[in-house]
């Protein structure tokens, strides 16, 4: 056993006893995370304006913070950005993640010295929480990849801006950095295509054996070492056991995963964005994801479907029930208050609370009024190939079609399939079957004829990565939605198909 490995053992001990300590007692940790957060942002701008002197309770803040995302607080962070300081939180930033945005343009995320922990210990955590359940720990002394962005900085009014994993690869804990994986000269090239080329240099010949990125892109990793190599990735890496992912549900990419790699490897789901780490896998026994309640976040949850109403309840953790989908409210030590990340999440224990990532509050079909979410795309699309064990798939996304050239109206599924089904018409009525049995509204616009049954466009081989390219979003950490309320995704897919 090696020193990494030997070391792991008694702190990860250390950090579960700390875990079991905040998790078993939420609101009360939740509580004081809000007082901190309140004291911290008296003397900002923010604060001043929203009247945080006079914050005594929950109910109070509530009254005086409305919900904003970050086109509501861009007024705000403009001003961080032109170098002001105590604007949202004290001082200045000492990061700026850069995210894209869909009308603002690039968003400009702040990062804290108060809440680079929260990004940083918190992807330490979920590692150390595997090996003190399983005591495995030998992935530790091999060598580790992390498929990312770069980690250049620029700076903005001299603060240090990029995106987040390349902000996360510049606190790797120095006894990681020695068998840490690509060097940061490849990590810094922006083409993802000549960067994955490079990584492939530097690590066929190593002994992998922890790979982490999000699942699309890992899996463009190994297929391009299987056509140099003719193997499998497990005859390539023998001792890879331990991949790490987020971003994405995985279950649609599990099946050709697991298939290049040739065995079944142990995995952690962590759930990192810009704007804070929420949660992470912290058992291999119990479904779901540790929320981070002790980690600088006070959190809020809006039932979906009140979402876009006037006024939403907004719950604290000890209000929310298991089983339904919250839309994600944060107020964080980086200066965001009241603000929506985007995603939903569901509730699936209380004690401790562990959430599932259900989807995107603006990514859904709503065309027709039926309101078509992520995860249920994704659940119809797993029922369905368990039913038809050949089909492997590389990636799809889903679009409406209000008025097709001919025919009825209805969902346009675009697959692009490693293995297709035999039978791609049963496939496709099994898969309209699986959803119609998940969304009632759904089913009530197939049965009363307003839509047709769900066509499948099957795709060509590397049409997603040919699509991103196009976009100039290959690779990273970026991801193609799982389902829109436009035609936006769809028509530049079919420009390819053409």
């Amino acid at each position: 056993m090696g020193i990494r490995a030997l070391l792991a053992r008694p702190f990860a001990a250390y950090i579960a006893s700390q875990t079991k300590e905040w998790s078993s007692r939420p609101i009360q940790f939740q509580s004081k995370v809000f007082n901190q957060l309140i004291k911290g942002g008296k003397a900002t701008l923010f604060g001043k304006d929203h009247g945080f002197e006079s914050i005594k309770s929950y109910d109070e803040f509530k009254k005086q913070i409305p919900i904003r995302d970050y086109e509501d607080m861009k007024p705000y962070v403009d001003k961080v950005v032109k170098g002001e300081s105590d604007i949202l939180w004290k001082g200045k930033p000492a990061y700026f993640a850069k995210t894209s945005g869909t009308t603002s343009g690039t968003k400009y995320i702040p990062i804290t010295n108060e809440s680079i922990p929260n990004h940083i210990n918190s992807a330490r955590n979920a590692l150390l929480s595997y090996v003190h359940e399983t005591g495995n720990a030998a992935f530790l002394d091999g060598g580790l990849i992390f498929l990312s962005g770069s980690p250049e900085l620029d700076k903005k009014a001299g603060i240090n801006t990029g995106r987040l994993s390349g902000i996360v690869n510049h606190h790797v804990p120095g006894y990681l950095r020695t068998n840490q994986k690509p060097s940061y000269t490849t990590n810094c090239i922006e083409d993802w295509e000549e960067k994955l080329d490079r990584i492939i240099d530097e690590t066929i010949d190593v002994n992998m054996t922890l790979i982490s990125g999000i699942p699309p892109w890992v899996q463009m990793y190994f297929d391009r070492i299987q056509a140099r190599t003719g193997k499998k990735i497990k005859d390539v890496f023998p001792d890879f056991s331990m991949f790490v992912y987020g971003g994405v549900n995985f279950e649609p990419y599990r099946a050709k995963l697991f298939e290049t790699i040739g065995k079944q490897v142990d995995s952690i789901e962590t759930y990192p964005a810009s704007e804070g780490f929420i949660a992470y896998q912290d058992s291999q026994q119990a479904e779901g994801l540790l929320l981070l309640l002790n980690t600088g976040i006070f959190f809020e949850f809006i039932p979906t479907e009140e979402y876009f109403t006037e006024n939403p309840r907004r719950l604290s953790i000890e209000e929310v029930e298991l089983g339904k989908n919250y839309a994600v409210i944060i107020n964080s030590n980086a200066g965001l208050w009241g603000y929506s990340i985007g995603d939903t999440i569901k509730f699936v224990s209380k004690n401790p609370y562990r959430i599932i990532v259900s989807g995107r509050i603006k990514h859904f079909i709503s065309a027709f009024g039926e309101h078509v979410i992520g995860e249920e795309v994704e659940k119809a699309m797993k029922f369905t190939t368990q039913k038809f064990p050949e089909v492997e798939l590389v990636e799809f996304t889903v679009a409406p079609n209000v008025a097709p050239p001919e025919g009825m109206p209805h969902h346009e599924w675009f697959i692009e399939f490693a293995n297709a089904p035999k039978d791609l018409a049963s496939f496709s009525l099994e898969l309209d079957n699986q959803l119609r049995s998940l969304n009632v509204y759904y089913d009530d616009l197939i049965t009363g004829n307003i839509l047709r049954t769900l066509v499948i466009s099957s795709l060509p081989k590397n049409a997603f990565i040919d699509y991103m390219k196009s976009q100039g979003k290959l690779g990273g950490q970026n991801k193609v939605p799982r389902l829109s309320n436009d035609r936006k995704i769809a028509e530049g897919l079919k420009i390819l198909i053409k």
